[in-house]
C-alpha cells in the first residue's frame, strides 16, 4: 500500500511514516517508480509504534524493542530475549514514576484552585 493508504489507515500523518522509515522502525519496498510500497502488517507496526511513543519510549528504544515484538498483539516474538523483559521493566517503572509526579502536581494544583476559589467567592459575597 501507499504511504497515503498507510496513513488513512493507521491516523498517523505521511510525515511520521517517513520518520519511522528513516530512524530503521518501519520499511518499505519501492515500485519501479520510486513510490514506498508498504506490507499490509505495516498496519500493525505502525499502531505499535504509536502506542510505545505513547507510553514515553525515544525512536532509539522503540527501534530496539520492535524486532522483540509480535506487531498483531504486542506479545514478545520468539527472538525476545531476557533483555526485553528487562528493558521493558525500566520503563514501566520511569512510567510509574512519572504517573505518581503527575498524581502529586494534580494535587497541588487541586489544593491551589480550592484557594482561589474560596477567595474570590470570599471576596464576591464581602463587597
Amino acid at each position: 500500500m501507499r504511504i497515503g493508504e498507510l496513513a488513512r489507515r493507521t491516523g498517523v500523518s505521511e510525515r511520521s511514516l517517513r520518520y519511522y522509515e528513516q530512524q530503521g522502525l518501519l520499511t518499505a519496498d519501492r515500485t519501479p517508480g520510486g513510490h514506498r510500497d508498504f506490507p499490509e502488517r505495516a498496519v500493525d507496526r505502525v499502531i505499535r509504534i504509536q502506542e510505545l511513543f505513547a507510553a514515553g519510549l525515544h525512536s532509539k528504544k522503540i527501534a530496539e524493542l520492535l524486532p522483540c515484538m509480535r506487531d498483531t498483539d504486542g506479545g514478545p516474538s520468539e527472538i525476545a530475549t531476557p533483555r526485553l523483559v528487562t528493558d521493558l521493566t525500566a520503563e514501566r517503572a520511569r512510567i510509574d514514576q512519572m504517573i505518581t509526579d503527575l498524581v502529586r502536581s494534580r494535587d497541588v494544583l487541586d489544593e491551589v484552585i480550592e484557594t482561589a476559589a474560596e477567595n474570590a467567592t470570599g471576596r464576591r459575597s464581602g463587597k
